[in-house]
């Protein structure tokens, strides 16, 4: 067990059917936990989900926006992804994520320009 996170991206239409067949994976993490946390806080903005008594952030679906990328370059490049713990999320590995999270920023801006949805996700 422990916190496996996904990003992928997939057509802007289409039926749920051939939405699920046409996604593609963009990056993949292990125990990564603070780039977990700022997911986590951008689904909560998103969806006003700041009390205690809110789900957990775990299998749950979050589209990435052009905006969100960017500033997700800015806190990788700044080293601003906040400190996140769990039971199964592992230590800090910001750096040795580094380089793999700003291939993923440029690739996700590859596909939104493509005109696909962006999405990350992530189970513990």
């Amino acid at each position: 067990m422990g916190l496996d996170m996904y990003a992928y991206a997939a057509p802007k239409e289409g039926t749920e059917d051939s939405y699920a067949r046409n996604q593609r994976e963009l990056a993949y993490w292990r125990k990564h936990p603070n780039l977990h946390g700022w997911m986590e806080q951008l689904w909560r903005s998103k969806n006003d989900a700041n009390s205690l008594l809110d789900p957990m952030f775990n299998g749950v679906e979050l589209e990435l926006t052009w905006e969100d990328i960017t500033q997700l370059e800015k806190d990788i490049k700044e080293r601003n992804l906040p400190d996140t713990t769990g039971f199964f999320f592992g230590s800090d590995s910001d750096d040795r994520y580094y380089e793999q999270d700003l291939e993923f920023v440029a690739e996700a801006r590859t596909q939104l320009f493509l005109g696909f949805k962006v999405f990350y996700n992530s189970s513990w």
